[in-house]
């Protein structure tokens, strides 16, 4: 069993697109940048999300393919929130109270429900609630680094767990692993973010 998914990989890793892997490479040196608070991660995620706009949309995956043109979007206002004199570093991490991010949740299945809806019934989507979903989420989450939160990791964990199990339905191997990647890299994230919070911030996640 193990020797026939090791020769599915090798086979997949084959298969595999040169935008593909350059996606893959750009997102994680995003990621690492990112866990180190460097302006640079944005210019990372705008490549690679212009990458997978393509990448994603020939999967059939098109509210995937619509996010990572948010994404690219959104490196430009990180970039920008994270500039000296425009936030940079006197943008510190902060907390938000569970109100908050329960607003965050209600709105991300309201958009989902509305937007699966209408790729069931105009487009030959797959998973169409679960990347409607993922969509959403992503959204939210990536506005929530471009602000500092630090709750964005435990959204992205949660995020990445389905895209993880997403990406390998649809044979998108060399993701799947760059996912399984950032799952470890997410926990690295949250210890690093820790250690620059402030007692205010403490207290206003409690509020």
């Amino acid at each position: 069993m193990l020797a026939e998914l090791g020769l599915q990989l090798v086979d997949a890793w084959r298969t595999t697109s040169g935008i593909e892997m350059l996606a893959a490479v750009l997102a994680v040196i995003y990621l690492v940048l990112a866990i180190k608070q460097l302006r640079g991660c944005w210019v990372a995620a705008f490549a690679s999300s212009c990458l997978y706009v393509w990448v994603l949309f020939a999967a059939r995956l098109y509210m995937e393919s619509g996010l990572n043109a948010f994404y690219a979007a959104m490196a430009a206002y990180g970039y920008w929130q994270w500039t000296p004199g425009k936030g940079g570093p006197g943008l510190r991490i902060s907390r938000w109270g569970m109100g908050r991010h329960a607003i965050g949740l209600l709105a991300v299945l309201g958009l989902s429900i509305v937007s699966s809806f209408f790729l069931r019934r105009f487009t030959p989507a797959a998973w169409p609630f679960v990347d409607s979903m993922v969509t959403w989420a992503s959204a939210f989450a990536t506005f929530l680094v471009a602000r500092k939160v630090y709750e964005n990791w435990h959204w992205w964990l949660v995020i990445d767990s389905v895209s993880l199990c997403l990406y390998f339905n649809r044979h998108l191997y060399l993701t799947t692993a760059l996912f399984a990647v950032y799952l470890a890299m997410i926990i690295v994230g949250m210890r690093e973010w820790s250690r620059d919070l402030t007692p205010v911030a403490h207290a206003a996640q409690r509020a």
